[in-house]
């Protein structure tokens, strides 16, 4: 979530030409629990106020003596607030307490018991500086018991701490490919995983984030052999291809154009030959 009172990060604008992470980390959290659906109800954005102060998302059990054995949830109780931190971001020591915030305000506006709620910060990276100052400051015990989940003890409230990179692909799938330094077998691996679920209409947020994060990854698995048929099937069926050709073509021809505009070429053969407008020509030749 924003946080543009945070001394250690930068104030961003609004108008920034953001990637949705957060969308995608809604369907990408939906597609690791799927199994227990039927159980949890997923709430994205949920507000705390009639005022802008949100909640990334709120899982709540249906049924409080249903187990959840995904490792990721291990430590869910009723309701389970959850902190989303793309990978260009990080969870700062401001942000644990802003969202421990959330928690106890959860708590007071819907009355419910603090001992049912638990606190997920999900992150891309080792989160070294919250760490320390949970163990020295807070004097809690953390403890990784699994790949890249780090487990928060010493406090009411169960918490734990994600490193999505550090996950592993076999069961965490959908959290540990929402990056943006994909390579090209791990795109692959993200759309074969989806045909074979048959998923690719379902979670169009989490394919766009990944086309638009990994762009130059995702055009090298459309061009190789063997893989291109079922890349650009999932791509086609969620409704993505058609913009991946278009932006490739234009890439291309746009390479094209400033090689001949350095050999030489007027503007107006270079827009003729290479198929770009005259307008897009000109601007390349005063770059």
């Amino acid at each position: 979530m924003a946080d543009n009172k945070n001394p250690e990060k930068p104030v961003y604008s609004p108008d920034d030409n953001r990637i949705p992470w957060h969308s995608a980390f809604f369907e990408a959290i939906q597609l690791e629990l799927e199994e227990y659906s039927g159980s949890l109800e997923f709430i994205s954005e949920y507000p705390l106020t009639t005022e802008p102060l949100r909640i990334d998302v709120v899982i709540i059990k249906k049924s409080g003596d249903v187990p959840i054995e995904k490792n990721i949830a291990a430590i869910f109780r009723k309701v389970n607030i959850l902190e989303y931190k793309s990978p260009d971001d990080y969870v700062s020591v401001w942000d644990f307490y802003m969202v421990y915030g959330y928690a106890c305000l959860y708590v007071t506006l819907n009355k419910v018991s603090i001992t049912d709620l638990t606190l997920t910060f999900v992150e891309s990276r080792y989160p070294r500086k919250l760490l320390t100052h949970l163990r020295e400051v807070r004097k809690y015990t953390v403890e990784e018991k699994q790949p890249g989940i780090y487990t928060v003890k010493g406090d009411i409230l169960p918490m734990q701490i994600i490193d999505s990179r550090k996950l592993s692909a076999e069961e965490n799938l959908w959290l540990k490919d929402l990056d943006n330094e994909l390579e090209t077998g791990e795109i692959r691996r993200i759309t074969t995983e989806i045909e074979r679920q048959g998923k690719a209409a379902r979670i169009r947020a989490y394919l766009d984030v990944i086309t638009k994060a990994n762009k130059e990854k995702l055009q090298e698995a459309l061009e190789m052999r063997n893989t291109t048929l079922t890349v650009r099937e999932i791509f086609r069926k969620a409704g993505i291809l058609d913009e991946l050709i278009a932006e490739s073509e234009e890439r291309k021809a746009t390479e094209i154009a400033e090689n001949m505009l350095r050999n030489g070429f007027s503007v107006e053969q270079t827009a003729q030959l290479s198929g770009l407008d005259t307008a897009k020509v000109r601007e390349l030749a005063v770059s």
